[in-house]
């Protein structure tokens, strides 16, 4: 079998006046499945995914605004439904109508916000640790909750305070390997890249103003709750079961309102895509060719 290579691309969207880069490989008439990435990521953690997914099916993976090597606006206001709405207008210049979506982390409240948008655009989604319930918030959030009940956003020592935590290269790295089983290695260019981008200007006003505009998601997840009952959009859960930030019962708790719901629970962490790539890919497939995708 030849393993199809990813293309790296660049794509201007005029009426956002942004520039987006995004990883594209498989054949150009085949199914679409779209790729979010979560933070502190980009497209480049599915690197090794991609490859696998693209015997079968057109592989899209963009960079959202504020990470890897898109580009936007220095007035590009960072807030979920904004990645959303910049997400509708790639998928539109590359006339893309349908498509299942791989949501993770961030991409999970991105790619939510697109369905209360365009809901018929959807055909499945697969979520690796990406959430939809206060089931799956971890105590890693407790602090962000008590930044959000402050109700000040520009609050100066909560937002150092934060930074201080997260955007080290300690935490980077945290965020890969905690949770990982020991004999499993995690590619240190993952988080050496998203701790040396996250380091750019005004990368820490990005970051903690979307760590601030979390909490909309949160408010949301009855309307995307909502969405899953009325859809019944065929939903496949494979997580990292040893995620501090999105723990396990977030995933169980897709049965409640997607009853054929197919879960998996990895012995893995947070970035389970990095450890767990075959036996992911492989669900993946098995999971689309199932549905009829």
């Amino acid at each position: 079998m030849v393993i199809p290579k990813s293309q790296v691309k660049y794509l201007d969207l005029p009426t956002l006046k942004s520039r987006i880069f995004y990883r594209e490989s498989g054949p150009v008439d085949a199914p679409v499945v779209l790729l979010l990435h979560g933070f502190p990521s980009s497209s480049h953690q599915y690197r090794n995914l991609i490859p696998l997914l693209a015997t079968k099916y057109r592989v899209i993976a963009p960079d959202l605004p504020g990470f890897g090597f898109t580009e936007v606006t220095d007035n590009y206001e960072h807030t979920f439904d904004n990645l959303a709405v910049t997400v509708l207008e790639f998928l539109d210049t590359l006339a893309i109508a349908k498509f299942s979506v791989y949501i993770f982390d961030y991409g999970a409240p991105t790619a939510l916000n697109l369905s209360l948008k365009r809901p018929e655009a959807i055909q499945a989604i697969i979520t690796q640790n990406g959430n939809a319930y206060e089931d799956g918030l971890g105590d890693f959030w407790n602090p962000l909750r008590q930044y959000w009940a402050s109700g000040d956003k520009d609050n100066v020592e909560i937002r150092a305070t934060l930074a201080a935590a997260v955007l080290t290269y300690e935490a980077t790295k945290g965020q890969y390997v905690t949770g990982t089983l020991p004999n499993k290695v995690i590619a240190p260019e993952s988080y050496t890249l998203d701790y040396a981008l996250l380091q750019r200007p005004g990368q820490e006003k990005i970051q903690i103003d979307l760590f601030w505009d979390y909490q909309n998601n949160v408010k949301n997840y009855p309307r995307f709750q909502e969405y899953f009952r009325k859809s019944q959009v065929p939903l496949l859960a494979v997580w990292g079961k040893n995620d501090p930030f999105f723990i396990a019962p977030g995933a169980e708790a897709f049965k409640r309102d997607l009853p054929n719901a197919e879960i998996h629970l990895l012995d893995a962490g947070h970035f389970a895509v990095e450890t767990e790539t075959e036996e992911i890919g492989a669900l993946i497939l098995e999971f689309l060719k199932r549905n009829g995708i």
